[in-house]
């Protein structure tokens, strides 16, 4: 069905995002032959990929745009399209989900949150730019392996950069380490097992960050200082989409991300959750794993629909 008449019906299926994990729990369903909403803001965190190298599939790689394309491609062969809107709000009255999408109410028997998280960034000037072009990163799972040897800086709190140092150690030797103030100081374990890896520790403010010539960033310290890298990780923390979860009391991990069970699951009957929203692995495999789970779970729980 196409995303206008899914106005003025009653679907099996709402699915809020349309990131790897929203377009595959669509594809399921629709072959399920189950009828499905699909509505997506436009804010992907995969369309920021420039390439990635461990998604299954594709030995030379794929960005995350091209991949996103495939999987809306592969929705449309089921008639199943990306509604560009926005969930402004989603109540429950009965068995139902009511959504209220943009001048619009849906009713929905189930729904699919795949909302995913958003980076926390650092001031950077076209950081979009700079994260397409590769010398801003935002995921050292996804692509430690590709900037093996360069000289990198990890910005980050204590906590969060003492455990992504380590790891990050795993591909490069050059490793800075730069704190950011106002959380917890580093403590002495965590400084000397820092400093038996190699890794250089900064604990300086900084003033800016700016890209330089060659696809490098410049770091300027408050003391003045300049340090220049080939890549720059912001592991700043991020924050878990959850606004419309939040508006049917769902129970919440301590981070902020959803509860669910093996069946993808959370604590409201028929809302299920998928993707980096869930306390999980943030990798696009794991998010289109739990999409499968989502989509089967719904259709074994929703009535007959017999040839």
């Amino acid at each position: 069905m196409t995303s206008k008449q899914a106005q003025y019906h009653v679907v099996d299926c709402l699915i809020v995002g349309a990131g790897p994990a929203g377009l595959t729990a669509a594809i399921y369903l629709a072959r399920y032959r189950r009828q499905v909403l699909l509505v997506d803001a436009g804010q992907s965190r995969a369309e920021l990929i420039p390439i990635t190298h461990n998604y299954p599939g594709f030995p030379q790689g794929v960005s995350g745009a091209e991949l996103l394309a495939r999987l809306r491609n592969q929705a449309e062969r089921y008639n199943v399209y990306v509604r560009r809107a926005t969930v402004k709000a989603l109540s429950k009255r009965g068995d139902d989900f009511i959504a209220d999408i943009d001048d619009d109410r849906v009713v929905a028997s189930t729904v699919i949150l795949a909302t995913g998280v958003i980076d926390k960034p650092p001031e950077i000037p076209n950081l979009r730019e700079a994260t397409l072009g590769g010398y801003v990163r935002w995921c050292p799972i996804c692509d430690g392996y590709d900037v093996i040897d360069q000289d990198i800086a990890l910005l980050a709190s204590a906590e969060e950069g003492f455990k992504h140092a380590l790891f990050l150690r795993t591909y490069t030797r050059q490793l800075t380490l730069i704190v950011q103030p106002g959380g917890r100081e580093l403590d002495n374990d965590e400084r000397l097992k820092i400093a038996q890896a190699g890794v250089r520790l900064i604990e300086e403010p900084i003033e800016q960050i700016r890209k330089i010539k060659g696809h490098r960033v410049a770091l300027r310290l408050a003391n003045g200082d300049e340090l220049s890298f080939d890549t720059l990780y912001p592991m700043l923390g991020s924050n878990a989409r959850t606004e419309l979860a939040k508006s049917l009391g769902v129970t919440f991990e301590s981070d902020g991300e959803l509860v669910v069970d093996t069946d993808q699951r959370t604590s409201v009957l028929g809302l299920y959750a998928a993707g980096d929203v869930v306390n999980a692995l943030n990798q696009m495999s794991v998010g289109v794993a739990h999409a499968a789970t989502a989509a089967t779970a719904i259709h074994n729980a929703l009535k007959d629909n017999y040839r």
